[in-house]
This record gives C-alpha cells, sequence and structure tokens, in this order.
C-alpha cells in the first residue's frame, strides 16, 4: 500500500490564517488527478473529519485537502455574527487563497452539511476549474426539521459536558462557534436562504449523499441539490453525518463517482 505523505499548512488570508492539512502520495497537489478540497460542517474542523480524508484519497487516488474555517478549530479567531452571505463568501474569499497557496488550479469539492452549500458555492463560482461537486447530509434552504434539529442540539450543548467537547476541538472559540451556527440558522432574516442561484450556476457533475435519518433535513435537500443533471444517493439507516455512520458506502459511492472526473 503506499504511503500518504500527511502535510500541515498554514494559509494566510485577508481575516486571518487558516490552519489546512493535505493527504497525498507526493508533495505536490498539483500534479496528477485533481485533489478533493474538504468544506467541513457548522461545528467541525479539520480534526472531526477524523480517518475520513485518509481513506478518502486512499480510495480514490486523489490528493486530499481540508481546512478549518476561520473561527474554528485551529484557524485564527473569527468576531461577530456571521453575515448572511457567510456560505457564498466562503468560496470567493478564502478558496483562492487556498487555491494559490497549495499550488493547484483544477480540483473538486465535497462539503459536509453546511460544507455541501459552500461546496456548491465554490463550484458555481470556478465553473472552469471545478471538475466535480459532493455534498453529505447538505441543506439546500431552511427547512423546519433543520430548525428544530438545531433547536434540540443548542438545548443540549447547554449541558457543560455536551460544551467540553466542543471546547476540546475550538479551545477559547467554542462559544463562537456555536453561536454562529443556531444564532444563524435560526434568525428569522435567514430563513428564506436556498442554494438555488449558486446550483443554477454549477456545470460540473454533482453528487448528493444524504442520509434516510438525517435529522437536520429531508430527502428534499439532496433532490433539490441533484436536480435534472445530479446523481443522489439516499443511505438508509444513516442520520446527518454518512462519511462517519457509514463509511465504506460512501467511500465506494465517491470513488465510483469520481472514477472518470
Amino acid at each position: 500500500m503506499t504511503e500518504l505523505v500527511e502535510r500541515d499548512w498554514a494559509v494566510h488570508t485577508e481575516g486571518g490564517r487558516l490552519f489546512a492539512r493535505s493527504w497525498s502520495q507526493g508533495d505536490g497537489l498539483g500534479n496528477g488527478k485533481p485533489p478533493v478540497l474538504l468544506f467541513h460542517d457548522s461545528l467541525g474542523c479539520v480534526e472531526l473529519w477524523r480517518g475520513f480524508p485518509e481513506k478518502l484519497a486512499r480510495a480514490t487516488g486523489r490528493p486530499v485537502i481540508a481546512y478549518d474555517r476561520l473561527g474554528f478549530g485551529r484557524s485564527y479567531a473569527r468576531h461577530g455574527s456571521l453575515q448572511r452571505s457567510f456560505i457564498a463568501d466562503e468560496a470567493v474569499v478564502n478558496v483562492p487563497a487556498i487555491r494559490a497557496q497549495l499550488g493547484f488550479s483544477r480540483f473538486v469539492v465535497c462539503g459536509h452539511s453546511v460544507g455541501g452549500g459552500m461546496a456548491i458555492h465554490t463550484a458555481a463560482s470556478f465553473p472552469g476549474d471545478c471538475g466535480a461537486a459532493i455534498t453529505m447530509g447538505a441543506q439546500a434552504f431552511v427547512e423546519a426539521r433543520t430548525g428544530e434539529g438545531i433547536k434540540l442540539a443548542k438545548a443540549e450543548f447547554a449541558e457543560p459536558e455536551n460544551f467540553g467537547r466542543l471546547v476540546k476541538y475550538h479551545g477559547d472559540k467554542a462559544r463562537w462557534v456555536l453561536d454562529a451556527w443556531t444564532e444563524t440558522w435560526l434568525d428569522p432574516e435567514f430563513a428564506d436562504w436556498t442554494l438555488d442561484d449558486a446550483l443554477g450556476r454549477v456545470r460540473c457533475p454533482v453528487l448528493a449523499i444524504h442520509g434516510a435519518s438525517d435529522e437536520y433535513g429531508s430527502t428534499e435537500h439532496p433532490r433539490r441539490i441533484a436536480g435534472a443533471r445530479g446523481a443522489m444517493e439516499i443511505l438508509p439507516g444513516v442520520g446527518h453525518v454518512p462519511h462517519r455512520e457509514d463509511d465504506e458506502r460512501v467511500l465506494d459511492i465517491v470513488g465510483r463517482f469520481l472514477a472518470d472526473k
């Protein structure tokens, strides 16, 4: 089995330094098959992908890159509330810096939950360079189930032992991380947000993976993301984190989807 090179990166942006990590069969990320750029969920970070990026690199034969968004994990802190445009902004503010400093041009995107929306916006923003887009448990609009799930999670994180799980990965940024998720998605001003505009501008193949038991969104989300041109995979017995709950199946699905991309 080929040994993978794991490397940590410091990506400098106008908002502060981002922490990134890559897994590849060599130091170069711009040679060979285009890398997979991962976008984490609302409470996530590089460490919370756990073993998935390495497994994905092996399953696809591609470099894989994950990074902590500003305010998360080992990236610089962020202050204040998120702008309504924060999902779209990730594609045009931070993705160009990551591409330039890690040295790759063509790529594919893969995002979990809100990261799936960021992946779609990135595909829409770089139609000539993004060869494929994959979402896992992503939201395409604000559904009642989404709000209900977030309200339940907010109550659970009010317990010190549960909040401590966030502190483990985000340190003193944990409170900001939690509030950025719950207060943004529960804000009435965010209620009419959708991915529709970005989806209309995507030109690459799209794969939407979704757990049949996802507590944050019905299967209407992957249907809307896949649309008429994309592919949809609904996983029975799986909730909001397909790549952790059924990683072997997800890796098989993604591997076959990316085989000719």
